[in-house]
């Protein structure tokens, strides 16, 4: 029976969450397996992996296959770096401790990139809303300005047009005085 560690679909329709298993190559995609390793969800920035490296390091050494994404997911997690470590042991090439100590360095490192890349996408992120909020408030600023000036514009216009009515009767009184006072 060849056994393979690939994903199991679950979650909803466009929401999909995997279950990373070991199946018999023969069964169906979703169907029965032989041990769940992890999970995996897409749908997050980064994307949410958790593997039980024991587990999948097991499955590896008694032979199973990996699918191309979940061999890229052992890879991402280390798994297959460890596994290749402890073949270095059993060559003799150093001892456990030191394929411990090497693992833990390269998990250090992998962990401070991984939360950088977050650290950045997240500022990007703030950096939109930012901008976003900034162009909204001056798209208010602006139309602030227009209704003012056309309130303005619309008080000048009616002071003008209450003068314009004022100044026929002034002249039609001064033209009356004048007559009056040319008798």
């Amino acid at each position: 029976m060849p056994v393979r560690l690939r994903l199991q679909r679950h979650g909803r329709k466009k929401q999909p969450i995997y279950f990373i298993v070991a199946a018999d190559s023969r069964s169906p995609r979703d169907g029965k397996f032989l041990e769940k390793i992890g999970t995996y969800n897409p749908t997050k920035v980064p994307a949410d992996i958790s593997i039980d490296n024991d587990k999948a390091l097991n499955w590896l050494e008694k032979g199973a296959q990996p699918s191309d994404t979940v061999h890229r997911i052992l890879s991402y997690k280390g798994v297959l770096y460890k596994k290749h470590l402890l073949r270095g042991v059993k060559k003799g090439a150093f001892s456990l401790e030191e394929a411990e100590s090497r693992f833990a360095e390269w998990i250090g490192a992998k962990e401070s990139a991984v939360q950088s890349r977050i650290g950045s996408l997240s500022t990007a992120a703030q950096k939109q809303v930012n901008d976003r909020i900034a162009a909204e408030q001056k798209k208010r600023e602006d139309k602030a300005k227009a209704a003012a000036e056309a309130l303005a514009a619309s008080a000048a216009a009616e002071v003008a047009t209450e003068a314009e009515e004022t100044q026929p009767a002034a002249t039609e009184e001064a033209a009356s005085e004048g007559e009056a006072t040319a008798e």
